[in-house]
């Protein structure tokens, strides 16, 4: 789980599989610019990293995954810091469930401009780095909604389908820079995602923590190997 010394980004790290998967890679020393729009909650998770016994360190850059200025500034603090960019994991993303004739198109737009256009404005903004270094990493947090549909989910599912085709496209385009792209498909995770965690209706559900140890393993595999594609799934739930 070598992840020593590697300058990982992380978008929606303010809380849930984010900030999870912020404190797992700085405990193996990773450093994390963490960011996400809530500065109240990544400064907490900078304090609790600096008062733990992390390795690595976390900084905080608050920003939206939709503004391409503030992806920018991430990448340029990332750089500034640490010289370098090693992974970058697109986390952010929210949904909004009802059927199609009930959805506001405000509510469309706000859905894709955080699945869909963040990940594509923080990859875009990382990617001149890692193919001046030769190396570098993708994840996209996606759902195992990706490869499924479901009635109510037409707006989230399109999203991730949306992710999808970009990283199929993206892997193909990055690959000959020795950069990596993985998908990662979950399942149901208990999180502020679907509803206060720790609601005995999602007791045996994925953990922020099984999610978190998911990228660890995803990111510190040897140079030469590739997970272009990783599901998870509890084991309660059907697949």
């Amino acid at each position: 789980m070598n992840v020593q010394n590697k300058t990982v980004i992380i978008s929606g790290a303010s809380r849930g599989i984010g900030r999870a998967t912020a404190l797992r890679l700085a405990e193996h020393g990773a450093n994390v610019v963490a960011t996400a729009r809530n500065a109240d909650e990544l400064n907490q998770l900078v304090k609790e990293a600096t008062d733990g016994s992390v390795i690595g360190k976390i900084i905080a850059v608050p920003g939206d995954v939709s503004n391409e200025a503030d992806m920018a500034a991430v990448v340029k603090t990332a750089l500034d810091q640490f010289k370098h960019i090693d992974v970058v994991i697109n986390n952010a993303g929210f949904g909004i469930f009802k059927n199609v004739e009930d959805l506001s198109v405000s509510e469309w737009d706000d859905v894709m401009a955080t699945n869909v256009k963040g990940t594509f404005l923080l990859t875009k903004a990382a990617l001149p780095a890692m193919k001046s270094h030769g190396s570098g990493h993708i994840v996209v947090v996606a759902s195992d909604v990706a490869k499924r549909t479901f009635a109510g989910g037409s707006l989230y599912t399109a999203s991730k389908y949306a992710q999808e085709a970009f990283m199929g496209a993206l892997r193909k385009e990055v690959r000959p820079f020795g950069i990596k792209v993985t998908g990662v498909y979950s399942g149901l995770v208990d999180s502020h995602f679907h509803n206060k965690p720790g609601a005995e209706s999602s007791k045996n559900w994925l953990k922020n923590e099984d999610m978190a140890e998911s990228m660890l393993f995803i990111v510190s595999r040897p140079a030469h190997v590739v997970i272009d594609e990783f599901m998870v799934h509890p084991l309660e739930q059907e697949y």
